[in-house]
C-alpha cells in the first residue's frame, strides 16, 4: 500500500510539474507574439526549471526559446547560458546555430566563435551571415590589437543605472544633449514586458557658458507619454524633431513607429504621426535627416528589403513623406542595419551587424567616392567593440562628439559615451553684420574657391557661419543683404597638418543711414591725413570697386570744442581731403561728394559701440549736454566718437543708363551652371 501510495503521489507531482511548465510555455509564446521578450523569457525559464532533467529533447527546446527571447532584448550572458544548454541537448538547428555564433561574437569571444562559423561553412555555405560572421571572427583579434586614433570614454555623467541612447546634439553651439533614457524618470508606473525596464523617454541636458552640462531632465511638453519614445532627429532649423515610437495593445504586436513633434518656444508639443507608408505590419524607426533637410533616412523591415532591418530613405515634401528607396548594396545586408545618422560634412553613419566586424552591432562609415557609389570604413577599435555601438553625433565640424554603446554592461543596457578621433579641421568662421549695429541673419553669404567650391553656408541667429576649409585652395567670399553693400573676402588656406580657425568679419553698409570708415587720422587741428588713414581709406575704396553703381556722400565731423563756423570749415576741408586720396586711387569725382558738418550732428551711439563701453547705451547721442554729465576721462572719449568720418550712400543706380533711361550693358544670356539653386550664382577668375 505504502508504494501504491508513493506511487500515485509521484505520478501527481509530475502530472501537475508537466501542466506548470505547459502553461508558462503557452504564457510565453503570447508574450513572445506580442513582441513582449523580457516576460516571455521569465515564463520559459519558469517551464525549462520546470521541465525533469532526463527529458533531454524537452529541455533542449525549452532551452531554446528561452535563448531566442533573451537574445531579442540583448541580455546576451542569459542568451548564450541558455544557447549553450540548447546545444549540449542537441535541440539547436543550424539556422540557430547562426545566431549562436553571432551572440559568440557579441561577447567578445571570437575563438569560439570561428570554431562555429568554421563548422557552419559547410552546411551553410551560401549563407552571407555565415560568411561575414567567418570573416569577422577571423579578422576582430587583429582589429582590436591594432587600435586607432579614436580616443572613448564612458560618460557617466548623463548615465544611470537603465539604459540610455541615440544621443544628439543640438543648438548653435551644440551645448545641448537630448537622448532617450529608460531611467526610473521616465514617465509611466509599469515595466515594459519588452526590456523588463521602463518605457524611454526623451531626456535632456544643456551645456552653461563654462563647460557644464545640467543634470539630464526628461524634455518638457507633450513631447514624452507613457509609451517608447526614443532615437530622435531635428530639421536644420531644429523647429521639428522626428523620433521612434512604439505604442502597447496587449491584443497585437508592438510594431515602431515615426512621428513628429513641433517647437513651442521651448517647449516640444505632443507628436502626431509621420506617415511614411500605408504598411501597417512594418516597424518604421531610428529617424535621421540629411544635412539639407530634404530626405528622412529610416529603418525599416518592410517588404522589399535585404533582410532583417534594412535602412530606406523618403523625400520630405511640404512636410510629408514622398515615396521609399531602399539604400541597397553596398549599405543593406541580410543582417541588421540600424541608426542612420550624418556628420554635418555629409557622411553617413550606420550600425551593422550584417557587415565582418567585432560583434553585436558595428558603426560604419559611407562616403560617396568618385563613381557615385557608397564605399564602407570601418573606424575600429576603440570606437568599436564586441557590443552593440550605435547613435554618433558629432559637435559641429569636429571629428567628436556621442555615441551609445552597451560594452561591459552584463544586462545588454546602452550607455552614452564620449569620442574623439583627432582631424586637421582647417575651420572659417564669419559674422555677418551692419556696420556698428545688429547681425544680420537675413543676409546670405556665398563661397567660391578655386577647387570649384560654390556653397551658401546657413547663417546662425547671431550672424554667424562656420566653413570647413581645404588646405591649399584661395577662396573668394561674398555678403549681401538686402539694403546693405556687399562685402567681400578673400583668403588662402594653407596646406597645413596643424588645425586652424580662421576669422573673418563681414561689416555691411546700411545704404539708407551713415557708416563709419574707422581709423581715419588727421593732424592736431589740421585737415592733412596722416599715414596711418591709408589702411582704412583703401578698404573705402575697394568697397566702392565692389559697388561700381553708388555714389556716396563723405561727411566728416568734429566735437563741440572751437566755435561752430570753424568746426564747418575745418570738416569740410577735411572731407574734401578725403575725396582726394579716393580719387588719386581711381575713383571717379563725381561718386564722391564732400560735406563738412562740424559739431552740427553728434554721434547716435550703436550696438556694437555700446558693447565696447559700458557707460553707453544703444541709442544715446553724443550732445554737448549729454557728454557734459559724464566724468572727465568719459567725456575725452565721447569727443573722440563724435570726431569722425562717414559715408553715406546718396545713389546705387551710378553708371546704369544712358540719356535715354535705357540700361547701358544688357543681360548677356549665358548657359546656367548646374547647381541646386542658380538664381544668384556668381563666379570669380583666381
Amino acid at each position: 500500500m505504502r508504494k501504491i501510495l508513493q506511487y500515485i503521489l509521484l505520478t501527481a507531482v509530475v502530472l501537475l510539474t508537466g501542466c506548470s511548465a505547459e502553461h508558462y510555455i503557452k504564457k510565453g509564446d503570447r508574450a513572445q507574439a506580442i513582441g513582449e521578450y523580457f516576460v516571455a523569457a521569465d515564463h520559459y525559464r519558469k517551464a525549462y526549471s520546470m521541465t525533469p532533467s532526463k527529458e533531454h529533447k524537452l529541455r533542449g527546446e525549452r532551452a531554446l526559446m528561452m535563448a531566442k527571447a533573451y537574445a531579442r532584448f540583448n541580455n546576451i550572458q542569459k542568451a548564450l547560458g541558455a544557447y549553450r544548454n540548447a546545444v549540449r541537448y542537441e535541440a539547436v538547428g543550424m539556422q540557430e546555430r547562426v545566431q549562436y555564433a553571432r551572440l559568440l561574437m557579441a561577447n567578445g569571444e571570437y575563438k569560439q566563435a570561428l570554431l562555429e562559423f568554421e563548422m557552419l561553412k559547410d552546411s551553410l555555405p551560401e549563407n552571407p551571415l555565415v560568411q561575414s560572421g567567418l570573416e569577422g571572427a577571423r579578422t576582430a583579434p587583429g582589429i582590436k590589437e591594432q587600435g586607432s586614433r579614436y580616443k572613448v570614454k564612458r560618460m557617466d555623467f548623463f548615465n544611470s543605472r537603465r539604459g540610455e541612447y541615440s544621443p544628439v546634439l543640438a543648438g548653435e553651439d551644440y551645448e545641448k544633449l537630448y537622448f532617450s533614457s529608460t531611467r526610473n524618470d521616465a514617465m509611466g508606473d509599469e515595466l515594459s514586458g519588452v526590456t523588463g525596464m521602463k518605457a524611454a523617454d526623451i531626456f535632456f541636458s544643456e551645456k552653461d557658458d563654462k563647460g557644464k552640462w545640467s543634470k539630464p531632465a526628461a524634455v518638457d511638453g507633450g513631447l514624452n507619454t507613457e509609451f517608447d519614445e526614443g532615437a530622435c532627429c531635428f530639421s536644420p532649423d531644429e523647429k521639428e524633431m522626428y523620433l521612434t515610437q512604439c505604442t502597447y495593445d496587449p491584443s497585437y504586436p508592438r510594431y515602431a513607429k515615426i512621428v513628429k513633434s513641433n517647437r513651442s518656444d521651448a517647449a516640444w508639443g505632443k507628436a502626431s504621426d509621420f506617415a511614411i507608408s500605408r504598411d501597417t505590419l512594418s516597424t518604421f524607426a531610428h529617424p535621421a535627416i540629411s544635412p539639407d533637410g530634404e530626405w528622412l533616412y529610416f529603418v525599416s523591415d518592410m517588404p522589399g528589403g535585404h533582410g532583417g532591418l534594412d535602412i530606406w530613405r523618403t523625400r520630405i515634401m511640404g512636410g510629408n513623406a514622398m515615396g521609399v528607396e531602399n539604400l541597397g548594396e553596398p549599405i543593406n545586408t541580410p543582417g541588421n542595419e540600424m541608426f542612420p545618422t550624418f556628420r554635418p560634412n555629409g557622411d553617413f553613419y550606420f550600425s551593422s551587424d550584417g557587415h565582418p566586424g567585432l560583434g553585436g552591432l558595428d558603426i560604419f562609415i559611407a562616403t560617396i567616392g568618385d563613381d557615385d557609389r557608397y564605399h564602407l570604413e570601418h573606424p575600429g577599435y576603440p570606437l568599436n567593440s564586441a557590443g552593440d555601438d550605435t547613435g554618433m553625433t558629432f559637435e559641429g565640424p569636429y571629428n567628436r562628439g556621442y555615441f551609445a554603446s552597451n560594452r561591459g554592461d552584463g544586462k545588454g543596457n546602452d550607455h552614452i559615451y564620449w569620442f574623439e578621433n583627432p582631424e586637421v579641421v582647417q575651420l572659417i568662421k564669419g559674422w555677418v553684420y551692419e556696420q556698428e549695429g545688429y547681425e544680420l541673419t537675413n543676409a546670405e553669404v556665398r563661397i567660391v574657391g578655386s577647387d570649384g567650391t560654390n556653397e551658401r553656408p546657413t547663417l546662425k541667429s547671431d550672424g554667424s557661419f562656420e566653413y570647413v576649409a581645404a588646405p591649399g585652395v584661395d577662396y573668394v567670399m561674398l555678403a549681401s543683404c538686402h539694403g546693405f553693400l556687399n562685402h567681400m573676402e578673400e583668403i588662402h588656406i594653407p596646406d597645413t597638418t596643424e588645425s586652424e580657425t580662421y576669422t573673418l568679419q563681414f561689416a555691411l553698409a546700411n545704404i539708407s543711414s551713415p557708416v563709419l570708415i574707422d581709423n581715419i587720422f588727421f593732424a592736431f587741428d589740421k585737415a592733412s591725413l596722416l599715414k596711418s588713414s591709408s589702411v582704412a581709406l583703401d578698404s573705402l575704396v575697394t568697397l566702392l570697386n565692389e559697388n561700381a553703381n553708388i555714389t556716396i556722400e563723405l561727411a566728416a565731423h568734429t566735437d563741440y570744442k572751437g566755435s561752430e563756423e570753424y568746426n564747418k570749415n575745418l570738416s569740410q576741408r577735411r572731407a574734401e581731403e578725403v575725396v582726394k586720396y579716393l580719387i588719386a586711387k581711381g575713383i571717379a569725382a563725381d561718386r564722391l561728394t564732400p560735406v563738412g558738418y562740424g559739431e552740427s550732428r553728434p554721434k547716435k551711439i550703436r550696438k556694437k559701440v555700446a558693447e565696447r563701453y559700458p557707460w553707453l547705451n544703444d541709442g544715446d547721442v553724443l550732445t554737448e549736454e549729454f557728454i557734459s554729465k559724464l566724468t572727465p576721462e568719459q567725456q575725452e572719449t565721447a569727443n573722440a566718437l563724435n570726431r569722425r568720418t562717414e559715408f553715406m550712400v546718396l545713389r546705387n543706380t551710378y553708371n546704369m543708363f544712358d540719356e535715354n533711361g535705357n540700361l547701358k550693358e544688357l543681360p548677356k544670356p549665358r548657359k546656367p551652371k548646374i547647381v541646386e539653386d542658380d538664381s544668384d550664382t556668381f563666379t570669380f577668375d583666381f
